[in-house]
């Protein structure tokens, strides 16, 4: 019954989106340009203010518009504004809430593995960018670059997202040695150092380290210490103990030919499993908190700015403001970066660097105001132009340049490194706002970290490997595949952390063999399937 009612939700949903397709007016309402593959659009429309609405999918983006120096300095500049829009709560309910009601702003950001895309895409719901391009801004070709706007034509020949954050095969050669990952094992300096630096790479190791942190400190300022914390927990499980964790223990994400999907579980990888068990073991003497089962990602924030976690899975880049506030309390209690769990091999890890899909994509609704003013805008901060803007923000000002480098002013660079949430509401420089972020173009000038963030990001460096193959896997919306998918991925979120809380070895080991019956009883043989022929065909695009 209750298959049937979700069923019959998704008919519903999509019969209400195609209704919707349907009443689409077309783009008639523009502030006409002259632009040309030379000249921005953006540049002849700059005297005509315009305020674009742009949802962020995203709960924990807290910035706004119209605060910080820079957005004040680029809607002096473009003549455009922006109202974001941020999910208070759960985002897929507020995608859905807003897809279901044709209630789409003119802007959407969200991850490029978000199943809504393709459903928007289906039921007509954006503008084609290289329509709009064509029409309103030929500028966008000038600035946009070939590989990634390949990646993301559909087979329909049109493109509907840009990506950021996106790293193309020659940005991987051209930046050998300097490019770096967000997936780091971490550990309380003092702490680590005062229990003898000890080898974390093997389960044994790292109960010992724990039990040894927890014994020595068992309080922080007052609060019990946190001895492993990680990414939350969700519905379809936590992407640290699925991505993240196979990396570091190198298990290849192919196998004979087929697509290995860690978001799956990998319960049947005996490298996975001997890990698992270590943090079963670790729940069971009360070393794997209950915080971090329920902790939201400020929460955990929170917590690691309090220096309460010895150690943690977790990507590095977000720490930065934890990171600094500990580094200004006391240099010595930051978080940096160690060997963590290896494979019975002790092979290094294998850590994603930036791929092709990049992070996020954004979108132009078909709801939005003026579609050609919002492409101009796209193209604008896609341009070295706007690069330079939302990076360095206003040149003399914010930065200067130093033998053909930018170079942050002492006093923003100081206060990034200090007080990165007041720099980011008051200045609002390096990818504050990051939705179309080029952070590919940004390694040409090499990193000038932050000391609390630079060890970590440092540590990477050998270890950084592209995963482009296996980026933009995602299965039809309302595919038997695409259905498997979902009710696996569900029951994943459910078992991990059973595994992990489970009473015994025995009681863990009959949950692992019932949840491999239920993905093969379910089909997921289909599933893997369908995702190798993606992989096959990404493999094509990409030359391998």
């Amino acid at each position: 019954m209750k298959k049937l009612k979700v069923v019959a939700l998704g008919f519903a949903m999509v019969a209400a989106m195609s209704l919707v397709g349907c009443s689409k007016k077309e783009a008639g309402k523009t502030t006409g340009t002259k632009a040309s593959a030379d000249v921005p659009g953006w540049k002849a429309n700059a005297d005509k203010p315009i305020k674009l609405d742009w949802y962020i999918n995203f709960s924990w983006f807290a910035r706004h518009w119209g605060d910080s120096k820079v957005s004040k300095y680029i809607t002096e500049k473009t003549g455009v504004d922006v109202n974001f829009i941020v999910p208070a709560g759960n985002e897929a309910e507020k995608l859905n809430a807003m897809i279901a009601g044709d209630a789409l702003p003119d802007l959407i950001t969200l991850g490029w593995w978000e199943g809504q895309i393709p459903m928007m895409i289906d039921s007509d719901l954006l503008y084609s960018l290289d329509e709009l391009a064509d029409k309103y801004d030929p500028y966008f070709w000038k600035v946009t670059d070939p590989v990634k706007v390949g990646w993301y034509r559909q087979p329909n020949g049109h493109i509907y997202g840009y990506p950021n954050a996106s790293y193309t095969s020659t940005d991987y050669e051209k930046y050998q040695g300097k490019l770096t990952s967000n997936e780091t094992f971490l550990v309380r300096k003092d702490m680590y150092e005062a229990i003898g630096s000890p080898d974390m790479t093997t389960p044994e190791g790292f109960l010992g380290a724990l039990r040894a942190a927890k014994a020595k400190f068992p309080t922080v300022n007052g609060q019990s210490l946190i001895p492993f914390g990680t990414n939350e927990f969700g519905d379809t499980g936590c992407s640290q103990l699925q991505g993240y964790l196979s990396h570091f223990l190198a298990i290849a994400p192919e196998k004979d030919g087929k697509f290995v999907n860690a978001d799956l579980g990998l319960t049947d990888d005996p490298e996975y499993i001997r890990w698992m068990k270590a943090f079963r073991q670790a729940h069971e003497e009360g070393l794997f908190a209950t915080d971090v089962f329920v902790d939201k990602r400020s929460q955990i924030e929170e917590k690691a700015a309090q220096g309460r976690y010895f150690c943690m899975l977790y990507q590095n880049w977000d720490m930065q403001a934890p990171q600094n506030a500990l580094y200004a309390r006391d240099p010595n209690s930051i978080y940096i970066a160690v060997d963590g769990p290896k494979n019975t091999k002790g092979d290094d890890p294998v850590l994603a660097g930036g791929g092709i899909a990049g992070w996020t994509v954004t979108l132009i609704s078909k709801n939005c105001k003026d579609p050609a003013r919002a492409i101009q805008f796209l193209s604008y901060l896609i341009s070295e132009e706007g690069q330079m803007d939302t990076n360095f923000g206003i040149e003399g000002e914010t930065y200067t340049i130093e033998n053909g480098v930018p170079k942050l002013t002492k006093e923003v660079a100081d206060l990034d490194k200090n007080d990165k949430n007041k720099q980011e509401t008051e200045i609002g420089v390096q990818y504050t706002y990051w939705m179309l972020m080029d952070t590919a173009w940004q390694a040409q000038f090499g990193a000038d970290y932050a000391p609390s963030l630079e060890q970590p990001q440092l540590w990477t460096r050998p270890y950084v490997h592209s995963y482009a193959a296996y980026d933009g896997l995602t299965l039809p919306v309302g595919s038997d595949e695409q259905l498997i998918y979902e009710d696996i991925q569900r029951r994943w979120g459910k078992v991990l952390p059973q595994l992990i809380r489970a009473g015994s070895e025995a009681e863990f080991d009959k949950i692992v063999a019932d949840f491999n019956q239920y993905k093969k009883d379910k089909g997921v043989d289909k599933v893997i399937a369908a995702q190798s022929k993606l992989m096959n065909e990404n493999k094509k695009k990409l030359g391998m």
